[in-house]
């Protein structure tokens, strides 16, 4: 089990700095303008259709609270919450070293 959180550990942060790379290289690309890609634009990249409906969906399905957390998650930075998982699972399940008594 450790091995398998090490490796989803690894695959978040590798992810997060794919992102944060993507961000940096659009910013160049528009001659300096900052662009960062929230986790709902990264989201609507791959499946269009399935953001879409998600968004529909949301304020009928949850209290209003809750359905501004949400809101609120999907505006983070894509880079922010894989690359803080990521680091917080490399040190909850990294490597363990023999105690030598």
């Amino acid at each position: 089990m450790f091995v398998v959180l090490r490796l989803l550990s690894l695959l978040l942060i590798v992810m997060a700095l794919m992102l944060l790379g993507a961000d940096l290289i659009t910013s160049l690309e528009k001659g300096g303008v900052l662009t960062v890609r929230s986790i709902e634009q990264v989201w609507g990249l791959f499946a269009r259709n399935s953001e879409a409906a998600f968004l529909t969906w949301l304020p009928r399905a949850m209290p209003a609270v809750a359905a501004g957390w949400v809101a609120t998650l999907l505006s983070l930075p894509a880079w922010g919450p894989t690359g803080v998982l990521g680091v917080i699972l490399a040190f909850l399940f990294g490597r363990r070293t023999a105690d030598i008594s």
